[in-house]
């Protein structure tokens, strides 16, 4: 199950840097993390100034 960033991401990109398979982007209002490259690690979560990040439901 990939890692969601959700709606208070500021667009620091912290996590971009985070992940080893280069599943984070820049989206058009926030980062986005491509769900088929996740592999769930959760290094960009751990990184997060604010805490945006959080496993799929």
């Amino acid at each position: 199950m990939a890692h969601v960033i959700n709606d208070e991401c500021v667009s620091c990109g912290t996590c971009e840097g985070e992940c080893s398979v280069e599943a984070i982007s820049q989206g058009s209002d926030k980062y986005v993390i491509d769900a088929a490259k996740c592999t769930d690690c959760g290094a960009c979560a751990e990184v997060c100034p604010v805490e945006c990040i959080k496993p799929a439901k």
